[in-house]
């Protein structure tokens, strides 16, 4: 069993990757600072070091040389905000192995940390690949469970993924952001003949330009500063299965061109290597925007767009499958008690009526982070409206628009007060409207808090101080 030591000066955080970690048979131990780190690692071991830049007594790229003194062959991954990937790619040149950025993602998580171990040689079956079992609703409760959707347009999806699965078919799946994309493709995996081997999922978005092409296709000691180690690429670590690439469209061209050869000769080549390796893996990609408008942009290469494109999925948005709504809240609400060792029963008739009529903007990854904060905050067995957040119980209400930078609630939007003085709820009705624009100017720059607080025009410092007046935005 692999240990594991979590440096972090966020208690919950510490808490909540131990369990996760745990959960999935690794031996772990928790520290918050850096001082603390070392003092414990002289008088243990671990295999791999996961540790936030930002600690409260130094950052990663001091705490990095300590760590290479004591314990050259521990494999180091750094968590850092999206503000900080710049920092990130420093300590990878220091020797880390890679990085995770928040928010979370406990897929992402598991996958780099058995990549690290494999390019420190700690490798083993379990640390080469990632296999999701599908399973029913019914269970409860895995992070890596998933079930299907009621509504017609779902059926259809699934009658595709019935067709092209035993096939060994590159597939585009296109859909917005959250709704179901890397569920779809590892559906596609778990009914092709390749089940029982590897399923790497890559978040292309998160690769920064200097560490995409080691993290697809690897690198050979020595071949960049930092590269202290062999690193198994993920198309590799993928072999005999099958790669998902998601939002592919953010990849440089000189990635573009190397992902090109992959795809017509079934070979790889190590960042710093001299000999090709041999590679049978099947792809599928994703993708927020249509590809084939990109590469009319001239912003993706025509030419792998159509070595990929032998078949293609549209995954439609959650307020188009209403059907699916009320589903897929009783599986996260199963999901969330099991993992808080809670046992709310369900949602009263107010909150089902709220959620089937919310247009859920961030689709199944929104309605899950709302399940769960309601779940954490619900005493009783029923759901009630007071625990869900505020735009979601009041989005009857409120209308918004977005004009250029700035956000506005339009004067006659449903139900409230044209003039703010009526009633004496003026206090009210500032606090209301300021947590409106927040949240949109959020979800504009996808919950990047940087690219927000520009949008708002203020420093980041000010959004999270804001944030925190509001429980439901504090992420």
């Amino acid at each position: 069993m692999y240990r594991i030591l979590i440096v972090d000066d966020d208690n919950d955080i510490r808490t909540l990757l131990t369990r996760f970690l745990v959960k999935n048979n690794y031996d772990t131990a928790n520290v918050r600072s850096g001082a603390a780190a070392l003092e414990w690692m002289r008088g243990n071991k671990p295999d791999l070091v996961l540790c936030d830049f930002r600690l409260e007594d130094m950052n990663a790229t001091e705490l990095l040389p300590g760590i290479r003194d004591l314990h050259p062959t521990a494999a180091v991954i750094v968590i850092t905000g999206y503000s900080d990937v710049k920092d990130a790619v420093e300590v990878i040149k220091l020797g880390a192995q890679d990085y995770v950025t928040k928010p979370l993602f406990p897929d992402e998580i598991l996958v780099t940390i058995r990549q690290a171990l494999a390019a420190m040689g700690h490798t083993t079956s379990s640390a080469k690949s990632e296999v999701s079992l599908q399973k029913n609703a019914a269970d409860g409760g895995a992070e890596g469970t998933y079930l299907t959707g009621n509504s017609l347009q779902y059926s259809a999806i699934m009658r595709q993924v019935d067709l092209v699965a035993p096939t060994n078919f590159s597939v585009i799946i296109y859909g917005e952001s959250g709704s179901g994309k890397e569920v779809i493709a590892r559906q596609i995996h778990q009914k092709s003949n390749r089940s029982n081997r590897p399923f790497v999922a890559i978040d292309c978005g998160a690769l920064s330009r200097e560490l995409a092409g080691s993290e697809l296709f690897g690198h050979e000691k020595g071949a960049f500063t930092g590269a202290i180690a062999r690193k198994t690429g993920s198309l590799e670590l993928a072999n005999t299965g099958t790669i998902f690439l998601d939002e592919i469209g953010n990849l440089s061209y000189d990635i573009q061109v190397s992902l090109l050869r992959v795809v017509q000769e079934r070979k790889i080549r190590r960042v710093g290597g001299t000999k090709d390796i041999d590679i049978d893996v099947r792809i599928i990609i994703a993708s927020n925007e249509k590809l084939w408008n990109m590469a009319r942009a001239g912003k993706f290469r025509e030419d792998l767009y159509h070595r990929f494109n032998e078949f293609s999925i549209d995954v439609p948005p959650l307020r188009e499958r209403k059907q699916d709504i009320m589903l897929f809240a009783t599986h996260f609400l199963q999901l969330t008690n099991a993992e808080l060792g809670k046992n709310v029963q369900g949602f009263d008739k107010e909150v089902t009526e709220v959620l089937e009529n919310y247009v859920w903007y961030g689709n199944l990854r929104e309605l899950k982070n709302v399940i769960k904060r309601a779940t954490l905050l619900t005493e009783g067995n029923l759901i009630g409206i007071r625990s869900l957040p505020f735009e979601i119980a009041n989005h009857s209400r409120l209308q918004f628009d977005y004009m250029g930078e700035g956000v506005i609630q339009q004067s006659n939007a449903v139900g409230v007060p044209q003039d703010p003085m009526m009633g004496g709820k003026l206090k009210a009705a500032n606090i209301d409207a300021e947590h409106a624009v927040i949240l949109e100017a959020l979800k504009k720059a996808g919950y990047n808090k940087s690219k927000a607080a520009r949008l708002l025009n203020i420093d980041r410092k000010t959004l999270y101080n804001k944030m925190k007046q509001f429980r439901d935005l504090d992420l």
